[in-house]
């Protein structure tokens, strides 16, 4: 009797790419000058910092931000506010929640 040994990746282990980080991705229409839509995002940044710990720095028109488990920008355009992440696989499975929370407040600060 022969054993076969069943392989899913043909890859090696060390370079396989896993899937363990959700991406979130939203944006929205603002009608704000750009000074006034800035100021925003960096209000929306400092409650990020204290609620969650992250750090934050503008890069251009991106305001970047981090911390253990996620990773992410809120870029501004004219007329679009758009905030992108980055999950980690602890963060992940609350990706529903937090995609509902970044909406309530994009429709809070820029309706």
């Amino acid at each position: 009797m022969s054993r076969t040994a069943f392989c899913y990746d043909a890859q090696p282990f060390s370079q396989r790419t896993f899937k363990s980080m959700a991406r979130i991705d939203i944006q929205r229409e603002h009608h704000l000058e750009a000074a006034q839509a800035r100021a925003v995002i960096d209000k929306v940044a400092a409650r990020l910092g204290e609620k969650f710990g992250t750090t934050s720095r503008w890069e251009g028109d991106t305001l970047r931000f981090e911390r253990a488990g996620v990773k992410g920008g809120i870029s501004l355009e004219p007329a679009i506010v758009r905030v992108q992440a980055e999950l980690g696989m602890l963060l992940s499975p609350m990706k529903g929640m937090i995609e509902q929370e970044i909406s309530r407040k994009l429709d809070e600060y820029f309706a």
